[in-house]
């Protein structure tokens, strides 16, 4: 497999660097109604066409339909962000988004609320086969009427949508052809860019109600928050827009999954324990009691939000692979185990793990071992050996410095790209200071309205105070942007290399001080 790989790669570029810029022309052409190439472009194709025929095969094609995809989608992307059309509650698929995203603003949320003596419930709707149930007629006419796309390029979308069709082989025995009228391409660039525009009323439906959301594909989480007393009025709430949107999906080809829709009541435990009959009801009468905990995108969320249950998990899957690196560590040189390790175990630990912002040290101290565990078995150190200058050698930083360098570098990408909007809105730029540093950017700490250690858990209310702390070397703003009052926030002078670099340096430094 590795040696087919290997030959096709070479073969199916070999002569890209002469057709690619004319192919490319072509593809603009014919969908977005620009200049097409000339005579004599048109002809250079031809000729070179001929060049190409010993490698039209399957990967040939492929590669070319996935090129093609990959212009449309970014020329559609380019008119979407131009024109402000993008779903800002939907972090699927989008530049500056991602679960990590997703997950720290409702998790900031829900941390506001609790040191407010609040809960939350949080409302997690399961889909089925979302992908796959898209009505082609609603796309088009959605993409028309929301979006303005027409002529030549909405024709071009219906063609890549509807002259498609299937058939089963089992055995030898093969089916009738019969043709796909509902989803869209599976494994596709444009895939899943159609269906969050096809979802994107469904953000306009629940921002008229009182419940709070954020998409992530097919994804969809709804959440309120209220004082106990409440209860009975704000579920309802929740359930009217569960209501609304189970009727606004069917009424569009999309099944909501009732018996998968899980419900979760977060907040401090003398709140929860007002509530004595915490249920609410789908439309399809199935009543729904809450949860002690639930995965949401890859992180367990508890009724207390200690990350407790997701950090037993995180331990229980790296323990199993510590435990397999240690088998075969003396087969491996030095570079293949950090590797390993860096695939199997860092991965897991820095997962989302801006949520992990001042946890009780309890906590972090079960994911220090597993990090300390990990650097004995690539160094082969022993068990009782001190373990600092071993984490120094392999350049690591320490928990707590991993998870102050992943909420830093949130904030420093927030600030340089505005997006997202929903982290955006969360951090305040000091606009006036009387310090001689007052040229570096600083942020405002909003004031606390609560004395719950919680609090500081907060990306809202910490996030300003680590950013502030950092060398002013690091916060200098773009000398040319500060003349652009247009611009809500000026970018700063760093690049991302040189900013992420030197935050690295500041971080290990504090991790093993000199």
């Amino acid at each position: 497999m590795g040696q087919r790989r290997a030959n096709v790669i070479p073969r199916s570029c070999r002569h890209w660097a002469d057709v690619g810029p004319t192919y490319h022309a072509i593809c603009v052409a014919q969908v977005f109604c620009v200049d097409s190439p000339d005579e004599e472009g048109w002809a250079q194709l031809e000729t070179e066409a001929g060049a190409w025929n010993h490698i039209i095969q399957t990967e040939s094609l492929l590669f070319l339909s996935k090129l093609s995809e990959r212009i449309v989608k970014n020329r559609l992307t380019h008119h979407l962000s131009s024109n402000a059309l993008l779903n800002s509650f939907q972090s699927a698929y989008a530049k500056f988004h991602s679960t990590e995203t997703t997950l720290l603003a409702v998790h900031d949320h829900i941390i506001n609320s609790i040191s407010q003596q609040k809960v939350t419930a949080l409302c997690l709707l399961d889909l089925s086969a979302a992908f796959d149930t898209i009505d082609h007629s609603i796309l088009i006419q959605r993409l028309s009427v929301w979006f303005g796309f027409n002529g030549k390029v909405l024709s071009w979308i219906q063609s890549y949508l509807c002259p498609r069709s299937f058939k089963v082989k089992l055995n030898g025995s093969e089916s009738s052809i019969y043709q796909l009228l509902y989803g869209v391409p599976q494994g596709s660039v444009l895939g899943p860019l159609l269906f969050t525009l096809y979802t994107t009323p469904l953000s306009s439906l629940i921002t008229h109600s009182t419940v709070n959301h954020h998409l992530y594909a097919d994804d969809t989480q709804l959440f309120v928050s209220f004082s106990s007393p409440s209860f009975a009025t704000n579920v309802l709430h929740l359930q009217n827009t569960i209501s609304n949107v189970s009727a606004w999906m069917s009424s569009n080809m999309l099944s909501l999954n009732h018996s998968k829709t899980e419900f979760l009541l977060i907040g401090l435990p003398k709140q929860l324990s007002k509530i004595p009959d915490p249920v609410i009801r789908m439309p399809s009468d199935v009543s729904i009691s809450p949860v002690s905990f639930a995965r949401n995108l890859g992180v367990i969320f508890d009724s207390t939000l200690s990350m407790s249950e997701h950090i037993s998990a995180i331990s229980k899957s790296c323990f199993f692979h510590i435990r397999d690196l240690r088998r075969i560590r003396n087969t491996l040189d030095l570079h293949t185990t950090k590797t390993i390790a860096t695939s199997l175990i860092h991965s897991r630990l820095d997962y989302c793990n801006s949520l992990f912002l001042n946890l009780p040290s309890t906590q972090l101290n079960r994911l220090q071992l597993l990090l300390n565990s990990t650097a004995r078995v690539i160094t082969k150190t022993p068990k009782f050996s001190h373990i600092s200058p071993v984490l120094k050698s392999l350049h690591w930083l320490k928990v707590n410095q991993r998870i102050e360098y992943k909420i830093i570098s949130l904030t420093y990408k927030t600030l340089q790209s505005q997006q997202p909007k929903y982290l955006r809105s969360l951090l305040t730029v000091n606009t006036g200071s009387s310090t001689r540093s007052s040229s570096a950017l600083t942020l405002l700490r909003p004031p606390t309205i609560s004395r719950l250690k919680i609090t500081d858990r907060s990306f809202h209310h910490h996030a300003p105070v680590l950013w502030n702390k950092l060398p002013p070397e690091m916060r200098q703003p773009n000398s040319h942007t500060l003349s652009q009052t247009s611009l809500p926030t000026p970018l700063l002078a760093l690049s991302s290399s040189q900013f992420h670099n030197r935050l690295k340096t500041y971080l290990f430094l504090q991790s093993y001080p000199p």
